[in-house]
């Protein structure tokens, strides 16, 4: 960073998706390959399903403790999502923003609501499948739910999907690379924003425009 030029507050992204459209797959394959980026674990009121770790994929608590967090305004945005309550932290947030680095959110279009309310410039990535048979196909792989849990998250699909327009960008998963691809693609372009360019590079900015 050139002298004089100022610290640039990190950008939070919200990424969203019906369940079964590969949301966290290719999140994943992002954050492997964007260093400037971190994941905001959340909390959950939900049981861990096979395989799940404490504090690695969420926070697990149960629902006593969830309450006593919402009442003492410790969520950066929560909601209840298939009767269980997720929400983000305020301290695994704004740390992290102020001290410029990134954060993405992996959250439902309810809490994108409520995170937008409170940070307007944060960038919103929707991810679609590329077709209602594929979703419904991609839940039923996973075969950790119960088919009355399946039956509700199919049901939601569609609703959640109805959403995506409240988003900057849309991505189709169809072909896992390219998804992938186009993700880490909306990170890079909005660091190259122009207001955030300008406080990035300010110094060199003012030197280049200098008149002589």
């Amino acid at each position: 960073m050139n002298s004089g030029d100022a610290r640039v507050r990190g950008t939070l992204f919200i990424v969203a998706a019906p369940s079964g459209a590969g949301k966290s797959s290719i999140v994943n394959a992002c954050l492997a390959r964007d260093r400037n980026i971190s994941l905001s674990i959340s909390f959950t009121s939900r049981p861990p399903r096979p395989g799940e770790r404490q504090a690695e994929h969420y926070h697990f608590v149960d629902d006593a403790r969830f309450q006593h967090m919402i009442d003492a305004g410790d969520f950066f945005e929560y909601a209840r999502v298939h009767g269980d309550w997720k929400g983000t932290a305020r301290q695994s947030v704004e740390p992290q923003l102020a001290a410029g680095r990134d954060v993405l959110l992996e959250i439902d279009w309810q809490g994108a609501r409520q995170v937008r309310a409170v940070v307007p410039d944060a960038v919103g990535v929707f991810i679609l499948p590329p077709s209602r048979a594929a979703l419904d196909e991609r839940m039923r792989k996973r075969g950790q739910d119960s088919e009355e849990v399946m039956a509700r998250r199919l049901a939601a699909a569609r609703e959640e999907m109805s959403h995506y327009e409240e988003f900057d960008f849309v991505i189709v998963n169809d072909d896992f690379d390219t998804a992938v691809a186009e993700m880490c693609a909306v990170f890079v372009a909005s660091r190259l924003r122009r207001a955030t360019q300008a406080l990035r590079h300010a110094g060199l900015v003012a030197a280049l425009l200098r008149e002589e």
